[in-house]
């Protein structure tokens, strides 16, 4: 009979209770209204507790690796243009909400040291750009890679090698979804040790009570967003889900809080 080999151990995952992660640093906390994925809005959430930020990443013409969720400038900075088309150096003059800079993933993983963060990998021209981000900043341990593309999520595992934790791929997920019996499940489905998820998708309730079951039988956290509101949050908690990502950074504090689940 094949032996199931050990789990590997993440100290990205290493959290006493609940993960809670400030979705773009929290878009709808009152402070950060407008400064989303700013160093302001990162800074904010972390004075609040948190621990865990979530910020995407493109990279510029040059090659450069910013914290911004859109692949244009023109919806919450000064300027327009899309990343992938500019040099940095016209990039770095945008300003979000008419007075913060965007950062460098580089900049946010070497300011915060003692923070993890959770990175959606946006396009394929930000795969290197990613991986020389965390090799410089020694941050294998305390990054998450994710991605609606199973490619750009396994190209970066190759990179970065199993020290880093990277989310299920969207054709694992459709595998987890399915009752799968457990064997077979084990066989199909990724290493990758998080499945991250919206509660949802096309009309269709993801995270139930048999997928967070089936994700832990096989050693997997549940981690889902981007749940804004107390009682959805409180809901999810209650059928075992592993980690929260929010815009509503104080909700959720509030929520963890009034559990006695809150640790940052």
């Amino acid at each position: 009979m094949p032996v199931t080999p050990p789990r590997r151990h993440y100290p990205f995952l290493d959290h006493p209770g609940p993960l809670a992660f400030a979705h773009r640093g929290g878009a709808r906390y009152a402070p950060n209204v407008g400064i989303e994925n700013s160093m302001a809005a990162f800074a904010n959430a972390i004075e609040l507790g948190y621990r865990y930020l979530e910020t995407d990443v493109h990279a510029t013409a040059d090659g450069v690796l910013v914290a911004f969720h859109d692949d244009t400038l023109d919806r919450v900075t000064d300027r327009a243009g899309k990343i992938a088309d500019l040099p940095y150096a016209e990039v770095a003059k945008a300003r979000i909400g008419g007075r913060e800079p965007i950062p460098t993933l580089e900049e946010v993983l070497g300011t915060w040291p003692e923070i993890r963060v959770n990175v959606d990998v946006k396009e394929e021209n930000a795969i290197r750009p990613l991986a020389e981000a965390v090799v410089k900043t020694v941050a294998h341990d305390r990054v998450c890679v994710s991605s609606f593309s199973g490619h750009r999520v396994n190209a970066v595992h190759r990179l970065l090698g199993p020290r880093v934790v990277t989310g299920m791929t969207p054709i694992g997920v459709a595998l987890l979804a399915l009752p799968l019996p457990h064997p077979l499940g084990r066989m199909l489905i990724s290493r990758a040790p998080c499945v991250q998820v919206p509660v949802g998708y096309a009309g269709i309730r993801l995270v139930t009570p048999a997928f967070v079951e089936r994700a832990h039988a096989l050693g997997k956290q549940v981690h889902v967003w981007t749940i804004d509101n107390a009682d959805q949050m409180n809901a999810l908690l209650d059928i075992g889900v592993d980690g929260l990502i929010t815009d509503r950074i104080d909700t959720l504090r509030e929520v963890l809080t009034s559990r006695g689940q809150w640790a940052g």
